[in-house]
């Protein structure tokens, strides 16, 4: 079996848990199944969807809404600093401004 990056691409359910946007495999497998993702724009409903480095996904992370940009694909669930160097969060809010 060949490392996940090696074909560019990674499956959408390893990815989730490798950033440790999920504790385990089979709740990224629910997350996607829901259709709570979207990559690249489109709602994605399979586990097995193709992702690959520069891709757009727009994913809930508790009572808010991630956006974020993989930058690298990740070669294994490692600690957390590991995963979030392979991707940067897009549409930052900003502090509310005072009155």
């Amino acid at each position: 079996m060949s490392s996940p990056g090696a074909a560019g691409s990674l499956r959408l359910d390893k990815l989730l848990w490798y950033l440790r946007f999920a504790r385990s495999r089979s709740i990224a497998q629910a997350m996607v199944a829901a259709g709570h993702i979207r990559l690249d724009g489109r709602r994605v409903v399979r586990a097995s969807a193709a992702v690959h480095a520069g891709a757009t996904l727009v994913l809930p992370v508790g009572e808010r809404i991630e956006v974020i940009r993989l930058l690298a694909l990740p070669q294994r669930r490692g600690p957390a600093p590991e995963a979030q160097a392979c991707y940067v969060r897009l549409g930052a809010e900003a502090p509310a401004a005072s009155s």
